[in-house]
């Protein structure tokens, strides 16, 4: 399945519960110091979203160091609504575009992002062709669909964290993912039939 495919590739986040960071922030707003326990929190699925984003790890880092930078300047304003990721990638996706402003050109998600994690030679070679004509397909897809793609797979945000992000009900969120995963399986599988039983 592309959904399996995708997520196994991906190495899966820790997330935090929701009374953790409400906890948090709460800390933070008595004691800046604190912030810094929410960045450890952030820091890689921030950093992973950009970095399929833009493609160079210099240039992610820098555009994570920017975002945490502006979270950090920003968070006495933040209005917890139970919402902190989305938040925060609304900072990394605006920074993301003055990156882009800045250069002018685009970059889409890449094959190095996606990583096999499998012993067995052949089928690491099965996988990785599989993922390789995955990541084309995906690249092929709208700049949106490839957002919701990187948003759930790559930064590991709940539905109801990608649907407040991007001003969709959660439901919304959920349908248009899964029947875009339903339009990459049946590609796949249409170019790829006899490997389905090794993924």
């Amino acid at each position: 399945m592309v959904e399996s495919t995708i997520s196994m590739t991906m190495k899966r986040i820790h997330r935090p519960e929701d009374k953790q960071v409400s906890q948090i922030i709460a800390a933070a707003r008595r004691d800046p110091q604190k912030f810094g326990e929410l960045y450890a929190l952030y820091a890689q699925p921030v950093y992973r979203y950009l970095y399929s984003r833009i493609g160079s790890v210099p240039e992610a880092e820098d555009v994570t160091a920017q975002t945490f930078l502006a979270a950090l300047e920003h968070f006495p304003k933040y209005q917890h609504d139970g919402y902190f990721a989305s938040w925060l990638f609304s900072i990394a996706r605006n920074k993301t575009m003055d990156f882009f402003r800045q250069r002018r050109n685009e970059t889409s998600l890449d094959e190095t992002e996606i990583v096999a994690e499998d012993s067995n030679l052949l089928q690491q070679i099965i996988k990785t062709e599989r993922i390789i004509a995955l990541s084309k397909l995906i690249r092929s897809l709208s700049f949106d669909e490839q957002e919701l793609i990187r948003l759930r797979y790559v930064a590991d945000l709940r539905f109801a964290e990608i649907g407040h992000l991007l001003n969709q009900k959660e439901d919304t969120v959920k349908k248009t993912l899964y029947r875009l995963l339903a339009r990459l399986k049946a590609q796949t599988d249409t170019e790829y039939p006899m490997e389905n039983s090794h993924v």
